[in-house]
């Protein structure tokens, strides 16, 4: 038996604590996001958990102070021992409680719980080499897919990476017809018409609970008469023409991301853009060891892999691929010029064009 160096162990196992400690928090995340607790810390300032419980709308203080100390154990919450109350610093708010922060995660608490309902059906396809189909796997994956991506779009997409893009912006500012391919419940595709009040936008999504909801959003958001959501996997789009299409987080998820790639350069006009948002990830396994590269392995062993081998060909590119694997895919479509055209911590927008 290999010698055992006492301080690496207690080194690794001191790390488990802290890893195991964040997991156990999930559920308690959770309840308070659904109970409208960190909202009510965060809108009526500090407050004893008799304080708290009453605000939140009358719930249990036994239970609201069990879960208060629990966040304050996680770090999640501040607690003033002499006055026994807890609050929220304006840092812990933009994680736990504005929900425009671009830093806003409980998105991310939803996909944990995700994965976790979900893994069975994954390890099944372990043994079988098979894949699970797009929101089989949980009971509202899409849904926390797309809260999780949310806060990024609605601080990136009309403020940094469409203007980040050659002559785009200036398009749809003027007029122009926009494809959003796996537009999910179509967060992407309302914030851009938003923006560009005089073109006109179409989100494909072959996930059908998704469409539905998306079409509900552009009713409610009175967008409905320049945007509209359609049932399509991305080769099935029949519709031509258009001067923009946009994929966001989806063509790693595909199961045959060249043969997508083809047909976005059929449906664009000849002078037409493709903006692909991806994943941040090294070209390299051995760049993606950070806490970045840590989530997005493990999301996409749980979801877009085993999504990707359920669908046609099921190339499996997974959430790393990386800039030089997903230029290659976007390449063979038949696009000559494909440029990273800006990243930031968590993504980064490829621009490809004829």
């Amino acid at each position: 038996m290999p010698q055992i160096d006492e301080n690496k162990l207690h080194e690794f196992v001191g790390k488990m604590l802290g890893d195991l400690g964040g997991a156990f928090s999930v559920p308690t995340v959770r309840v308070g996001l659904r109970l409208g607790l960190f909202t009510a810390l965060n809108e009526g300032g500090p407050a004893t958990t008799e304080e708290l419980a009453k605000r939140a709308g009358g719930l249990t203080e036994r239970y609201v102070r069990e879960w208060a100390l629990a966040q304050a154990a996680n770090g999640y919450v501040n607690y003033d021992a002499a006055a026994k109350k807890f609050s929220l610093s304006p840092e812990q708010a933009m994680v736990f409680a504005q929900q425009d922060s671009p830093v806003y995660l409980a998105g991310a608490f939803d996909i944990i719980a995700a994965m976790i309902e979900g893994e069975p059906k994954v390890e099944h396809s372990f043994r079988t080499g098979g894949g699970v189909r797009w929101g089989d796997s949980a009971g509202c994956l899409f849904c926390a897919t797309g809260a999780f991506f949310r806060p990024g779009y609605v601080n990136n997409i009309v403020q940094n990476w469409l203007p980040a893009l050659d002559g785009v912006t200036a398009k749809l500012k003027s007029g122009a017809k926009v494809a959003d391919v796996g537009c999910g419940v179509g967060f992407s595709t309302l914030l851009m018409a938003q923006a560009f009040p005089n073109s006109k936008f179409i989100g494909y999504d072959f996930h059908a609970p998704s469409v539905e909801d998306a079409n509900r959003h552009a009713v409610a958001h009175g967008l409905s008469d320049r945007v509209s959501f359609k049932e399509a996997s991305a080769k099935a789009i029949k519709e031509t023409g258009f001067d923009l299409v946009t994929c966001f987080d989806c063509l790693h998820d595909m199961g045959d991301p060249r043969g997508c790639a083809r047909h976005m350069r059929r449906i664009l006009k000849a002078d037409g853009t493709w903006m692909i948002v991806e994943p941040i990830a090294g070209n390299k396994p051995e760049e993606n060891m950070n806490p970045v590269g840590r989530l997005y392995y493990n999301a996409s062993t749980m979801i877009c892999v085993p999504t990707s081998l359920d669908q046609e060909v099921g190339e499996g590119l997974g959430a790393q691929a990386g800039e030089a694997k997903l230029t290659e895919v976007i390449r063979e479509g038949g696009f000559n010029k494909v440029r990273k055209a800006t990243a930031g911590p968590f993504n980064m927008v490829l621009e490809a064009c004829a």
